[in-house]
């Protein structure tokens, strides 16, 4: 997975403003929070595996695939 990868996913499907990340990280403005994340890694000289702004973006891009995924579980199993 790549940043553009995860670039493209959030431009089809946006996050919400805002999530609960993790208990001590809520995020008040997802847009952004994201903008954030594609600047320092666009500007990040080192490997793009010790950028703390990747990792970010890694993990809040897998919460909102589990997410979608979650609710996409729960509308299925609610049809007749």
């Amino acid at each position: 997975m790549t940043t553009e990868e995860i670039k493209r996913y959030f431009e089809a499907a946006p996050p919400p403003k805002e999530v609960d990340w993790k208990p001590w990280a809520k995020i008040t403005d997802s847009q952004a929070f994201l903008k954030s994340c594609y600047a320092t890694i666009k500007n990040y000289k080192g490997s793009l595996d010790m950028c703390p702004a990747w990792w970010h973006l890694k993990d809040f891009y897998m919460l909102m695939r589990a997410n979608a995924q979650q609710i996409s579980s729960e509308n299925q199993s609610e049809q007749p």
